[in-house]
């Protein structure tokens, strides 16, 4: 009997666990159903913001002076020999600095008086004033406001060519115009 029990009972242990385990139907596979998308526009992505251009100011008002006196915004004349009268062809070139100066009203020059090293240094000092001078007046006759100008004379201390001979002394006789502030 006790032999009886214990198959009946591992019948029916088969039986339930054969029912639990019963395998399930395979799903039926069939494609994956894709929703068609909105069609969306293609749109170009924003350009990088760009910052304009500077303006000529700006780029005047970002250099140092010695970047603005390196450009030489300012042209140089010459004079005659013992001479401070200004030139014929120096008058183009102190119109071009005047026309430069009414552009820029805020900048500020110096105004350099030189010589030859002919003659003594009193003399030089007194005659490179009266050049630098001369170059104030006809910058004021142009229309520069004459608080916007110094003069200096260096007389024959800083020449450009240190020949000994009419070409040098040429070059040597001038006035030179630095921009001080802007």
């Amino acid at each position: 009997m006790k032999r009886a029990l214990i198959i009946a009972l591992a019948v029916i242990l088969a039986i339930s666990f054969t029912t639990a385990c019963k395998r399930k139907p395979a799903p039926k596979l069939t494609a994956p159903q894709v929703k068609e998308q909105p069609k969306v526009e293609e749109v170009n992505p924003t350009p990088p913001v760009r910052r304009p251009d500077p303006s000529e100011e700006e780029l005047f008002m970002s250099k140092s002076l010695e970047q603005i006196n390196k450009d030489k915004p300012l042209g140089m004349i010459h004079f005659d020999y013992d001479k401070f009268a200004v030139r014929e062809d120096a008058k183009p070139v102190l119109q071009a600095n005047a026309a430069w100066l009414l552009k820029w009203p805020s900048a500020k020059i110096l105004i350099e008086g030189h010589c030859d090293d002919r003659g003594t240094e009193d003399y030089n000092l007194a005659l490179g004033e009266k050049r630098a001078k001369s170059a104030y007046e006809y910058l004021i006759a142009l229309g520069v406001s004459a608080d916007r100008m110094r003069i200096i004379s260096y007389g024959k201390s800083q020449p450009l060519d240190m020949g000994d001979n009419e070409s040098a002394w040429a070059r040597n006789r001038r006035d030179q115009f630095l921009v001080i502030e802007k």
